[in-house]
């Protein structure tokens, strides 16, 4: 359970009503703890992967490196999505939630940031930079 007076909520909507929802607080000792559930009936697919993501991606949670998760017993695409985002993750069945325990990955890079360059780079042939290039 997350303590109210610093707690962040995170809701996913479909329209005016909320699907599924999260309570986040950072705790001592660089830990985040959430507690994350969605509403009864059905919830579209993909919708619990983006409170999983929203929550992962706030500030406080970026700056932890662990993070401390409460989700109902049973919510796979939930879990799975936790064990997409996190490192080191762990869960344990706690009356009719699961408790997730996760390490944060330690080095974040910007989403859609491509590691080679921007597109359209020199041909393939191109030497490596740094080399002399005779002719050039």
């Amino acid at each position: 359970m997350t303590d109210p007076e610093d707690a962040r909520r995170v809701e996913i909507k479909d329209g005016d009503d909320t699907v599924a929802a999260a309570e986040v607080s950072p705790r001592p000792g660089g830990t985040a703890r959430a507690s994350l559930h969605s509403a009864s009936g059905h919830v579209a697919p993909g919708r619990r992967a983006d409170l999983v993501d929203a929550v992962v991606d706030l500030p406080e949670v970026q700056a932890s490196s662990r993070l401390e998760a409460t989700i109902p017993l049973g919510d796979g695409e939930t879990l799975d999505r936790l064990r997409e985002r996190t490192e080191e993750t762990t869960s344990r069945p706690a009356g009719s939630t699961a408790l997730v325990d996760a390490s944060l990955p330690g080095e974040k890079s910007p989403r859609n940031e491509n590691p080679a360059g921007p597109p359209g780079g020199g041909p393939a042939g191109d030497q490596p930079p740094g080399e002399d290039n005779p002719g050039a």
